[in-house]
């Protein structure tokens, strides 16, 4: 990865996470597939048993991460020089 990360310029990596955040790749993907999954057999499984409650959503089978930690301009600095040093 830090072979990549040298050769990347700031434009590429932009155009990359950019990209991400439509079209979801690796395991955030992976995760709505199964998400999907999960709520497709569930709701079978509500119907079959005759329920009458309102199907289960997509969001509700979604894995749930706490946000980011909002880092200040100085921590990002100190953590930049502790990466050239190795």
């Amino acid at each position: 990865m830090r072979e990549m990360l040298a050769r990347m310029d700031s434009r590429e990596l932009s155009e990359w996470m950019a990209l991400a955040s439509v079209e979801p790749i690796g395991e955030r993907r992976m995760d709505m597939r199964f998400a999907m999954l999960a709520c497709t057999l569930a709701n079978l499984i509500k119907s079959a048993c005759g329920s009458k409650k309102p199907p289960f959503e997509l969001k509700d089978f979604m894995l749930k991460f706490d946000p980011p930690k909002q880092q200040r301009p100085q921590d990002m600095k100190t953590i930049l020089r502790g990466l050239g040093k190795q």
